[in-house]
């Protein structure tokens, strides 16, 4: 109870909300993002920061926004684009946008990153953000790593990563979760993280990636890195900087405030009506929807009825217990883009 009143008693502080768009859908669901933050929580006075790769090495095309009217909408709807330059990362890992990107937000200031395939359906300024100690979403299975019959161990594996930046691990630990289950181990889905300066956070975020993509522990030698790596080392970075698991409220990321969609089908298919309700109402307004609807799941899902479609096919009360078996459905029943 101590610390429920601690939480409830924290006073706000204001922050910044970072995203990445570049060229092809994500800048459509940086579009959407954004209105969706302007509709749910019109006095957020926090910067709203699109932050955008620049061409180089990294890429072998353009990867900037190259909609000049959805520019002109996140601009309209009071977001700066904000540049950066891939030194690590780019078009191979296009992931490590969200890690790299760090750098060029206001070094100092509080931040939230959010993945750009979300939506805002609550009053995000109104989150008791404890921004000394970070976390990051919760909403995920157990996709890494894989346990091999005869290779390491879930404790083995996770070890030698924390071992490796001088961590301390048995601290990290769930004891309330069996030994060698999943969720004993800090794991996060990097959908959403935050923390008081973005320059320590990216700092940390760039050095544990390059160093685990470059020069993994022997113990990982049987795992996939990619398309991984920025969950591999989120919980590094978010237990080396004092925070862990929901140093926030549950059931307000994740729940009333924001949801992590992903796609469209997977969204009509399983979220809570308040959701869909948030795609439908913020893409109403001519000068979004003739912008949006550019993206075609947007057009297809949210204005031509496909998504109510894939919704009637399931019980938001009772959905089958894996995603992919929800992902076999749709595609049966002809229902299923990115």
């Amino acid at each position: 109870m101590a610390g429920k009143r601690k939480t409830a008693g924290r006073k706000r502080v204001p922050f910044n909300v970072a995203i990445v768009g570049q060229k092809g859908r994500l800048q459509y669901e940086a579009g959407l993002f954004v209105a969706s933050l302007r509709h749910a929580d019109p006095d957020f006075a926090g910067r709203l920061i699109v932050l955008e790769p620049q061409p180089g090495p990294s890429w072998s095309f353009d990867p900037r926004m190259d909609d000049a009217e959805l520019r002109a909408l996140l601009l309209d709807l009071g977001a700066e684009i904000v540049p950066f330059e891939n030194r690590h990362f780019g078009e191979s890992y296009p992931q490590g946008n969200k890690i790299e990107g760090l750098a060029a937000l206001p070094a100092g200031e509080p931040f939230v990153f959010f993945d750009t395939d979300t939506v805002i359906t609550g009053r995000l300024s109104e989150v008791p953000f404890d921004f000394d100690r970070p976390s990051a979403s919760l909403r995920r299975e157990g996709t890494w790593p894989k346990i091999e019959l005869y290779g390491p161990t879930y404790h083995q594996i996770w070890k030698s990563l924390y071992d490796r930046f001088g961590l301390d691990f048995d601290s990290s630990l769930d004891l309330s979760q069996p030994e060698e289950y999943w969720q004993r181990f800090l794991y996060f889905n990097a959908g959403w993280f935050f923390y008081r300066d973005p320059a320590e956070f990216g700092r940390r975020f760039t050095e544990y990636a390059v160093s685990v993509r470059d020069d993994p522990p022997p113990e990982l030698v049987c795992q996939e890195i990619y398309p991984w790596l920025d969950q591999i080392v989120l919980p590094l970075v978010i237990h080396g900087l004092g925070g862990g698991r929901q140093t926030i409220p549950p059931g307000l990321l994740d729940g009333s405030v924001s949801c992590h969609y992903r796609v469209f089908p997977l969204a009509y298919a399983r979220e809570p009506d308040h959701v869909i309700d948030t795609f439908e109402t913020v893409i109403s307004p001519n000068r979004i929807k003739k912008v949006l609807k550019r993206h075609e799941p947007i057009r297809r899902f949210v204005l031509q009825g496909k998504g109510r479609r894939a919704r009637a096919l399931f019980d938001r009360n009772d959905l089958p217990p894996r995603e992919q078996m929800i992902r076999n459905r749709l595609r049966r029943e002809g229902l299923w883009m990115r």
